[in-house]
Protein backbone atom coordinates (compact mmCIF):
# COMPACT_ATOMS: atom_id res chain seq x y z
CA UNK A 1 0.00 0.00 0.00
CA UNK A 2 2.90 2.31 0.45
CA UNK A 3 4.05 1.14 -2.69
CA UNK A 4 1.21 2.80 -4.57
CA UNK A 5 1.26 5.79 -2.63
CA UNK A 6 4.92 6.60 -3.15
CA UNK A 7 4.14 5.86 -6.94
CA UNK A 8 0.85 8.62 -7.27
CA UNK A 9 2.89 10.93 -5.36
CA UNK A 10 6.08 10.92 -7.53
CA UNK A 11 3.59 10.88 -10.41
CA UNK A 12 1.57 13.99 -8.79
CA UNK A 13 5.02 15.11 -8.51
CA UNK A 14 5.97 14.64 -12.06
CA UNK A 15 2.73 16.29 -13.19
CA UNK A 16 3.12 19.73 -11.29
CA UNK A 17 6.21 20.01 -12.36
CA UNK A 18 5.62 19.66 -15.79
CA UNK A 19 2.75 21.82 -15.99
CA UNK A 20 4.83 24.80 -14.08
CA UNK A 21 7.15 24.05 -17.20
CA UNK A 22 4.49 24.49 -19.74
CA UNK A 23 3.14 27.47 -17.75
CA UNK A 24 6.29 29.18 -17.87
CA UNK A 25 7.09 27.85 -21.71
CA UNK A 26 3.49 29.96 -22.58
CA UNK A 27 4.54 32.77 -20.43
CA UNK A 28 7.94 33.26 -22.17
CA UNK A 29 6.14 33.24 -25.81
CA UNK A 30 3.64 35.43 -24.93
CA UNK A 31 5.59 37.89 -23.09
CA UNK A 32 7.74 37.40 -26.81
CA UNK A 33 4.94 37.72 -28.61
CA UNK A 34 3.63 41.13 -26.59
CA UNK A 35 7.78 42.51 -27.08
CA UNK A 36 7.27 42.15 -31.29
CA UNK A 37 3.80 43.45 -31.67
CA UNK A 38 4.90 46.31 -29.02
CA UNK A 39 8.25 46.70 -31.38
CA UNK A 40 6.38 46.54 -34.52
CA UNK A 41 3.40 49.50 -33.59
CA UNK A 42 6.43 51.48 -32.09
CA UNK A 43 8.68 51.18 -35.55
CA UNK A 44 5.86 52.12 -37.82
CA UNK A 45 5.70 55.66 -36.27
CA UNK A 46 7.20 58.38 -37.67
CA UNK A 47 10.85 60.17 -36.09
CA UNK A 48 8.57 63.25 -35.01
CA UNK A 49 5.78 60.94 -33.24
CA UNK A 50 8.76 59.24 -31.46
CA UNK A 51 10.04 62.27 -30.81
CA UNK A 52 6.72 63.40 -28.73
CA UNK A 53 6.42 60.36 -26.92
CA UNK A 54 10.40 60.86 -26.09
CA UNK A 55 11.97 57.97 -27.86
CA UNK A 56 14.78 57.92 -30.21
CA UNK A 57 14.33 54.45 -32.87
CA UNK A 58 17.03 53.15 -31.45
CA UNK A 59 15.88 52.72 -27.73
CA UNK A 60 12.79 50.88 -29.47
CA UNK A 61 13.99 47.02 -28.96
CA UNK A 62 14.06 48.15 -25.24
CA UNK A 63 11.40 49.94 -24.85
CA UNK A 64 9.26 46.69 -26.16
CA UNK A 65 11.22 44.17 -23.92
CA UNK A 66 10.47 46.12 -21.00
CA UNK A 67 6.84 46.68 -21.71
CA UNK A 68 6.59 42.90 -22.20
CA UNK A 69 8.10 41.97 -19.23
CA UNK A 70 6.02 44.89 -17.07
CA UNK A 71 2.49 43.62 -18.15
Amino acid sequence: MAFAQDIRAIESSIAHRTAAALRGLFNTLNARRLERRTYRELNALGDRELEDLGLSRSALHAVAREASRAR
